[in-house]
């Protein structure tokens, strides 16, 4: 596995992962499920790869 996520994605996609999953404890009833989305981008974020970026053969490193 290649990284294809540059640094200032990778900032970004944790960011957005840690806000997204702040949702878990923001939202109540089923809706604050969909703060697991938020496990995407904060784990390609720390991992530095994205499977759709070498799919689509995107590199932003």
């Amino acid at each position: 596995m290649k990284q294809n996520v540059g640094k200032i994605d990778r900032w970004i996609r944790i960011a957005v992962g840690i806000v997204v999953l702040s949702l878990l404890v923001f939202l109540s009833g089923p809706a604050r499920w969909f703060g697991l989305i938020g496990l995407i981008p904060l784990l390609t974020g720390i991992v530095g790869y994205c499977p759709l970026y070498s799919l689509f053969k995107i590199k932003t490193n």
